[in-house]
């Protein structure tokens, strides 16, 4: 066992503290990560408060990991010393599983997420990227392309995949009327994937405060849905919306703005149940669904598309004696558009 330290969530009404812990002595498919920076997610403020009442203390969040390779192991064949990688929200799964499929890993039985869960063996908590190093099978590794700045692409392992994978699945490109509801964290991510994919992209946003980042970003049109007239005017517009907030709103409203065979697609979390009506839904033969991350594979494939396309996040860089401040600010929405933490600052 070798020593890491990190930041850690001891109780659920405790700010974030320095934490020592162990991680795994490396095994001959296992690849060593010394991690330069680590993005923060909404989840991990909600893991690191049990918001969703599955917390395991004590934790170390953070499953946006950019890190350079420091040692591999011998079977290992696809990493070697000083490759830039990353490691993103889950870093093994079922191998032997009937319903394996390496395209749906993400929805498949035996995940092993990258934190707040347990390794294969089914005891050995996980701890995630707000620490020094992190030890994966290879397998879990992603390579990250040379040509994009190093801080700037740690979000892309969450936040970039998780609107990657539903432009993709629902087949964005041009020709198609893509919304995206929320400028934030997330949604930035899908006005940037979306243009550089060429659909038609919209923002929908509460208000107008983002309008110039959002039309800078690739967006072709941005309306705040606060005025009534936006639901009137862009009825039955789009082929895909994406729903990146995890606030209450008027889904039957947004449904309105579907195309026949539209899709409206939830990738926020709201604390209650959506309340859909059937009529919201039966005269345009219109769907709503949930996406999640993406597979190990798809997940290299949005890399790959980014350094092609020179995609990253929109940033703010910050010392890791910061992240307390940082998770009341993303609470706020105090943050354009995500936080990364400079682990040399550890």
């Amino acid at each position: 066992m070798a020593l890491a330290r990190g930041y850690a969530a001891t109780d659920a009404s405790k700010p974030l503290q320095p934490f020592t812990f162990e991680r795994r002595e490396p095994r001959e498919d296992d690849v060593v990560i010394s991690i330069k920076y680590s993005g923060i997610c909404h989840s991990d403020i909600h893991q690191a408060r049990n918001e969703w009442g599955n917390s395991a203390f004590p934790m170390v969040p953070g499953h946006e990991i950019a890190g350079i390779v420091t040692a591999v192991g011998s079977k290992v064949s696809k990493f070697k010393v000083g490759d830039r990688v990353g490691v993103g929200c889950f870093v093994d799964s079922c191998t032997t599983c009937a319903s394996r499929d390496v395209d749906l890993e993400q929805y498949m039985p035996g995940l092993v997420v990258t934190y707040n869960g347990v390794e294969a063996d089914g005891k050995t908590p996980t701890q995630g990227g707000y620490s020094d190093f992190i030890v994966v099978k290879e397998g879990y590794v992603l390579s990250i392309p040379e040509n994009l700045p190093f801080e700037a692409t740690a979000p892309l392992l969450c936040a970039g995949i998780t609107l990657y994978s539903p432009l993709r699945n629902w087949g964005a490109g041009p020709g198609k009327k893509i919304a995206v509801v929320g400028m934030g964290g997330l949604g930035h991510m899908g006005v940037k994937l979306a243009h550089a994919m060429g659909a038609d992209v919209t923002v929908l946003s509460q208000s107008l405060s983002k309008k110039e980042d959002g039309l800078k970003l690739g967006a072709d049109h941005y309306y705040a849905t606060a005025d009534a007239e936006t639901f009137m005017k862009l009825a039955g517009t789009f082929d895909l919306i994406l729903c990146t907030v995890s606030a209450e709103i008027d889904w039957n409203a947004y449904l309105g703005l579907l195309k026949v065979d539209g899709t409206l697609v939830l990738l926020g979390v709201p604390e209650k149940p959506v309340p859909v009506h059937a009529f919201s839904l039966i005269p345009g033969r219109r769907s709503i669904a949930g996406s999640m991350i993406g597979s190990i594979k798809e997940t290299q494939e949005m890399l790959d598309f980014c350094g092609e396309h020179n995609i990253v996040s929109e940033i703010e860089l910050i010392r890791m004696d910061q992240v307390n401040e940082a998770y009341e600010r993303v609470i706020k929405s105090d943050v354009r558009y995500r936080f990364v933490i400079d682990m040399a600052t550890l």
